[in-house]
């Protein structure tokens, strides 16, 4: 069975996109079938970060005016080829599109056996959040570690709820364990307590997140992987139903880096 799943986070800027990228990605490696869809029509961003802003022919919109198949749609990406990108139209707003048009796409998608679908909400609680939830059935909400972020986020969870979408996990991006010692950070728990909704992963504030979105090339393909590429990596299992270990962001890296040895080698 074909799981669909919606990214959002009501805030724009916490890194939903990000997520959706490297999550993608981290499934495909483990050998599932991954069709990603951006559903911010009118500003699509996951093209660029997945590096397959070239290779776009036909969007959403063409798939639903029956200009192309599905199979011309999808933008296979060369480096993993259980990946495909749905890209939206940027020349269309979001209210081109309707929450049915939505569902005919995912069942276009569900039809052709993939794993997973997931869906790149936009920002805000509009009509593209309206169409991104439409025919999900899981929910991923990413947020920051900031106050606004959360509480968007909490009214996210309750419009998900609303719609039908029980099944809902918590992605904490961007994380400053120094911040939160000093506790000029809301810790990961802080945040928890107010959302109430099971923690899928915490991804550390990193640098390099800004260098693999300019090259398209998302963390978890690097041979020396960041913090945040094995945290994205790790979200990836948990997804698949393994008990895995949060990362003790709190460690000096070397003391880390030397325990994911161990824990590796079993």
């Amino acid at each position: 069975m074909t799981r669909i799943i919606v990214v959002t986070s009501g805030k724009g800027g916490v890194g939903k996109t990000t997520c959706s990228a490297n999550l993608g990605m981290a499934l495909a490696q483990r050998d599932r079938r991954v069709a990603v869809i951006d559903a911010d029509f009118g500003l699509r961003n996951l093209d660029l970060l997945l590096g397959l802003e070239n290779r776009i022919v036909y969007t959403a919109f063409d798939l639903l005016a029956g200009d192309c198949r599905l199979e011309q749609a999808l933008v296979k990406d060369k480096r993993q080829p259980n990946l495909a990108l749905l890209p939206a139209a940027q020349n269309r707003s979001k209210e081109s599109i309707t929450p049915e048009q939505m569902q005919e796409l995912v069942n276009q998608i569900v039809a052709n056996e993939w794993d997973y679908i997931l869906i790149d909400c936009p920002a805000g609680i509009e009509m593209g959040f309206k169409n991104a939830i439409a025919a999900a059935k899981e929910a991923i909400v990413v947020t920051t570690p900031e106050i606004s972020a959360v509480r968007d986020a909490d009214r996210v969870i309750g419009l998900l709820e609303a719609n039908g979408i029980k099944d809902m996990r918590l992605i904490v991006n961007r994380l400053r364990p120094a911040m939160v010692q000093e506790e000029q950070m809301m810790s990961v728990q802080d945040v928890q307590d107010i959302l109430a909704i099971p923690l899928l992963g915490v991804i550390p504030d990193d640098e390099r997140v800004i260098v693999s979105t300019n090259r398209g090339e998302p963390l978890v393909l690097e041979k020396k992987l960041s913090l945040a590429g094995i945290a994205f990596g790790n979200v990836a299992r948990r997804l698949e139903g393994e008990t895995v270990p949060f990362l003790d962001l709190n460690a000096p890296h070397d003391d880390l880096f030397a325990r994911l040895r161990r824990f590796l080698r079993g």
